[in-house]
């Protein structure tokens, strides 16, 4: 028994001395947040003529990198510039087609109109700025975070799309289409859950008319979540 307890003693004593020579888990006291994101969304779209609803698919992903910059001393506080994408789709009953003239036909279709699909799409290169409220410490890896920002865009391809039996139009030149995105963004929630929601600043078209004459500033509300990856 005696010789039972001394082997206790002696495992204990040099699992102990084991613990203290191990080496311990580094914190990282200039650590960063947040530097990769994804999101996905529904799109609602604001300020249409009158009569104009959704019809469709309509929504969108965004993705892209963030370089997180803390600007105080505990780094829960920080700023943040990055690079991204954002692909999305608006089906709605506007169809976008072109005169004989080369003008741009804006038309509310009627509800008997029979066609399969009228999409509007838009491909984005976005660059983010955010300013960033949040929880996080050098050891803790779920918290609270809440994240305004602001996105400068350039829609590099956007396409309409029609399609009816024996009719499809396809138009990717609309001159009153404005490439230029400027967009107001917010990301709030807890570790890996985030809502997100985003503003568009200026309308997708320019002195825009339908042809009976309404004028109208087609731009999107998008509401979704968005995750972000160290």
């Amino acid at each position: 028994m005696n010789k039972i307890l001394t082997f206790l003693f002696i495992l204990t004593g040099l699992a102990a001395l084991a613990q203290d020579t191990l080496p311990r888990p580094v914190v990282d006291s200039v650590y960063r947040e947040d530097q990769f994101y994804l999101g996905v969304t529904y799109n609602v779209p604001l300020n249409l003529p009158s009569g104009v609803s959704t019809r469709g698919l309509t929504g969108g992903i965004h993705f892209g990198f963030l370089r997180d910059m803390p600007i105080n001393k505990q780094r829960n506080i920080a700023i943040a510039v990055g690079l991204g994408i954002a692909l999305d789709q608006y089906g709605q009953n506007l169809f976008i087609g072109e005169s004989l003239y080369d003008e741009t036909i804006f038309k509310v279709l009627d509800e008997d109109v029979d066609y399969s699909r009228n999409r509007f799409n838009t491909s984005i290169i976005e660059v983010p700025f955010e300013f960033r409220w949040r929880t996080s410490t050098p050891e803790k890896y779920a918290f609270w975070r809440v994240y305004p920002g602001f996105r400068v865009g350039y829609a590099f391809w956007y396409k309409s799309t029609f399609k009816q039996p024996g009719n499809n139009v396809n138009q990717t030149k609309i001159p009153e289409f404005n490439p230029l995105r400027l967009t107001a963004t917010l990301s709030a929630g807890f570790s890996n859950f985030n809502l997100f929601a985003a503003y568009a600043i200026n309308p997708f078209f320019d002195n825009a008319k339908t042809v009976d004459g309404e004028p109208f500033e087609f731009r999107p509300l998008k509401l979704g979540i968005i995750f972000f990856i160290l």
